[in-house]
């Protein structure tokens, strides 16, 4: 039998040398199964409540529930992470979301649901949306600063490949398992799958042995002065601030995936089915481009290679606006995917190899925090920018924005061209 050592030392021609440490293949596991379920529940959320009210903002209001309140809590998260024993945080915050999962089935049960009206259906879901955000704020920081404690540091890029393409298997099955479950067992079918899903995540999880929090200078001023030292870190380390600035400005302005629904019901007129391939699409493209980057790590040339990488997002998504066919619209979000797996190969290596372990959870934590609003705010910004500017010029508008914003910091970052993550 392989030992450890053997395997990191022919790591270097071994695509797969992370995945031979079982615990990083379950976490990795739990990884697919989280994020399929988040992206079921969302899916299936997100189109039924643009069904009942014809509104893009509805869909912009689901961000932002859950932006809030994770931006508000992911610092603390990344505080707890690096201070508490990691699985039990995610343990504790696993069983959250399963719980806040479980009040979502209840809620559209058929026997419940009539005894609600619209506003009070509405209102309760944003507010469940809204506790797991919280839980989130928890689970993420832990998980993500766990990862770096699972291999050796000479497998970090290759583990920071596979657990990205988990992340992008969940990402595919999750929309479409989300069109079909819809169609098929309506919305409270749905959100049961779903239920069980984060069921057997929380079992995966249950399987990492506990790690002992890790040694660290003496710190003084209690909590505040924990998180301004995470905070300081990141802003004085240009590559690490710059990294998730140029993620979190473009996919706030040029991400798309929120107002799906509108492109599949009122534009391509593609259904809950179509949405869900619109949906997986991105996934698709990202796994794909991930796995060949396990065989060819983009991280030699990494800051060239990861203003290209948001400079391709930014003309695919130019791209998606214009089409009007639905195949040509998910080969546009296919290549959206492809070039963002690149920057999340990318920006995820110089998160684990460049902190110190005793920060690493608070770094990872603003790391969060500045996905979350590229994310969640973003689909807010989606949504209103939907509203307000029309559907199609306010995808024409985001494209644009990120190509200004890879334009900006390319000449703000020339003297990281020549730096290397191994």
């Amino acid at each position: 039998m392989s030992t450890p050592d053997a395997i990191t030392a022919g790591a270097a021609h071994d695509p797969f040398a992370a995945l031979r440490y079982p615990e990083f293949r379950n976490l990795s596991g739990a990884t697919f199964l989280i994020t399929a379920a988040i992206l079921i529940q969302e899916v299936a959320l997100g189109y039924e409540l643009y069904r009942l009210t014809r509104d893009p903002l509805s869909l912009g209001f689901i961000g932002l529930a859950e932006a809030i309140p994770f931006m508000g809590l992911a610092l603390f998260g990344g505080h707890l992470a690096d201070n508490r024993e990691r699985r039990g945080l995610m343990q504790g915050a696993l069983l959250a979301i399963l719980l806040g999962s479980l009040a979502l089935w209840v809620l559209t049960l058929p026997a419940v649901r009539p005894l609600l009206s619209q506003a009070a259906l509405l209102a309760a879901i944003y507010g469940v949306i809204f506790l797991l955000g919280l839980a989130r704020g928890i689970y993420s920081p832990a998980a993500s600063s766990l990862k770096a404690f699972l291999v050796p540091r000479e497998l970090y890029p290759n583990s920071s490949a596979w657990n990205s393409s988990f992340w992008q298997a969940g990402a595919i099955l999750g929309p479409v398992a989300a069109g079909f479950l819809y169609a098929g067992f309506g919305l409270s079918g749905t959100l049961a799958v779903v239920v069980g899903t984060f069921a057997l995540a929380f079992l995966l999880i249950s399987t990492i042995a506990p790690r002992p929090v890790v040694a660290k200078p003496q710190e003084a001023g209690g909590l505040w002065a924990s998180l301004k030292e995470g905070l300081d870190y990141v802003f004085r380390t240009k590559v690490i601030l710059y990294a998730i600035s140029l993620d979190m400005f473009s996919v706030l302005f040029g991400g798309v995936v929120a107002i799906l629904p509108v492109f599949a019901e009122d534009i391509l007129r593609v259904g809950p089915e179509g949405l869900g391939v619109l949906r997986a699409a991105p996934a698709v493209g990202a796994l794909l481009t991930m796995l060949l980057c396990a065989y060819h790590p983009p991280t030699r040339k990494a800051w060239r290679n990861l203003l290209w990488a948001v400079a391709g997002f930014g003309v695919a998504t130019l791209l998606f606006a214009v089409s009007e066919s639905f195949w040509l619209s998910a080969a546009m979000l296919f290549a959206t995917g492809a070039f963002d797996s690149v920057s999340v190969i990318i920006r995820q290596t110089i998160l684990q190899a460049m902190p110190p372990d005793h920060l690493r959870g608070r770094v990872v934590a603003v790391n969060s925090i500045f996905v979350s609003s590229s994310n969640e705010l973003g689909a807010f910004e989606s949504g209103l920018a939907a509203k307000l500017m029309g559907t199609v010029p306010s995808v024409l508008f985001g494209g644009a924005m990120t190509l200004a914003t890879v334009g900006w910091i390319w000449r703000r970052s020339r003297e990281l061209f020549g730096a290397r993550l191994h």
